[in-house]
């Protein structure tokens, strides 16, 4: 069985350069967020309802700007995340805005060796499944944490997305759609700020639908619905233009940009 821990270790580091650069960027809109303004998306919003008074694991949450959303609509969050900064940023936008989250740093894959609580809601969202080599364990470890008649939620970047390569500025259609060995990419920025001088070295992993699909259904998830969209909330790739909606899209496109899979616990 091959050892990732190079990969994550590699990744973390990244991960902790990026905290502080994304939470003084544009995308992040810190202040705003600070003075009460969501992070989460409308169909974000939709897909779960009404959350007052339950429980939601939060996987993979950078800084916790959407646990904290969830939180202030009255969910019960715990935020679960590999880097170091950021799990101590999320503690401290916890604190400052008087929030009851909680926050624990350790790999996403780990986290029923860290969180023995269940959930009723497990949540995940954008450029999460692609920094895992496996999704298996990644959804073993989701029906662990959910309570019966629970929800799992993630929306995320189509897999069409990642079989382009976007490091010089272009896109260029290099890597299978279903690829097995691991992608490594070296390059100055950030998505969150392009200009940036840090330098991100990452590590990653590609994984087709029906590899999302069938991990879940393996897990012991019905899956509820599973939705395709055009769309990106966020101008994270080249070319993309914005819309009326405030969403992006590619010129001339033809591929989704998005999915969305809603699954829940039966027994």
């Amino acid at each position: 069985m091959e050892d990732y821990t190079t990969y994550f270790d590699v990744n973390k580091a990244t991960w902790n350069k990026k905290v502080e650069v994304h939470a003084q960027s544009d995308m992040y809109h810190m202040a705003a967020f600070k003075a009460g303004k969501t992070s989460l998306m409308p169909y974000e919003l939709k897909a779960l309802g009404d959350v007052k008074g339950k429980s939601l694991l939060h996987l993979q949450c950078h800084f916790g700007q959407d646990t904290l959303s969830w939180s202030r609509l009255g969910a019960k969050c715990v935020g679960v995340d590999l880097s170091d900064e950021g799990i101590k940023l999320a503690k401290q936008l916890n604190k400052t805005l008087n929030l009851d989250a909680e926050f624990v740093c350790c790999n996403v894959l780990d986290t029923s060796k860290h969180v023995s609580k269940m959930f009723d809601i497990v949540f995940t969202s954008y450029g999460t499944i692609g920094w895992l080599p496996n999704l298996k364990p990644w959804a073993k470890m989701i029906a662990e944490r959910l309570n019966v008649g629970g929800t799992f939620y993630i929306v995320e970047f189509h897999p069409i997305i990642w079989m382009f390569d976007y490091t010089d500025g272009v896109s260029k259609m290099r890597y299978h759609y279903n690829r097995e060995a691991v992608i490594y990419d070296e390059y100055e920025g950030t998505y969150a700020n392009q200009s940036s001088k840090m330098v991100s070295k990452e590590y990653g992993w590609n994984h087709g639908l029906s590899e999302v699909v069938n991990a879940l259904i393996e897990a012991g998830l019905q899956i509820d619905y599973l939705n395709e969209y055009d769309e990106s909330p966020y101008d994270v790739f080249p070319d993309l233009l914005k819309l009326d909606n405030g969403m992006y899209k590619l010129k001339g496109q033809l591929f989704p940009m998005l999915f969305e899979i809603k699954a829940t616990k039966l027994k």
